[in-house]
């Protein structure tokens, strides 16, 4: 549904790759290297592009949620717009 956020649903291996591709700037920006980066579930959002909220575990139970922006345009690559430390598993994505 344009413009509607969807259920959560499992994360799959292309939602994986997705984190991957913006593991280092997630790095980045907390200052730390994350030995475990894997993605549990998702919700996406089609806007200007599609929007992906992501639930992420980063080991020792600890979990982000990243929001993430995959542009229309071919030539953009995706961007991590926002991020939220401190979650835990049962926290839903929002």
């Amino acid at each position: 549904m344009l413009g509607g956020l969807s259920d959560a649903k499992p994360a799959t291996p292309e939602i994986q790759k997705i984190v991957d591709e913006v593991k280092p700037s997630f790095e980045e920006k907390i200052n730390k290297k994350c030995n475990t980066f894997e993605a549990v579930s998702y919700k996406t959002q089609v806007v200007a592009g599609t929007m992906y909220y992501i639930k992420v575990f980063m080991g020792h139970d600890q979990y982000a949620h990243l929001e993430i922006i995959e542009p229309l345009q071919a030539n953009e690559s995706r961007k991590l717009l926002n991020f939220h430390t401190g979650k835990t598993k049962d926290d839903e994505l929002n």
